[in-house]
């Protein structure tokens, strides 16, 4: 049931973080707050396939 799924800054574009997500709990995609080493801070990384 669980899927993994890769996250992208919302500004910078880059993907950085790889997690995993239950699809029935969370049929969205998934925005997570994470550190953005090409910021120096931590912005918002949304779900991409």
């Amino acid at each position: 049931m669980r899927v993994n799924i890769v996250l992208e800054a919302a500004e910078t574009g880059e993907r950085l973080y790889l997690t995993s997500k239950n699809r029935r709990n969370n049929p969205d995609r998934l925005e997570l707050k994470k550190y953005s080493p090409k910021l120096r801070k931590v912005t918002i990384f949304k779900e991409v396939k």
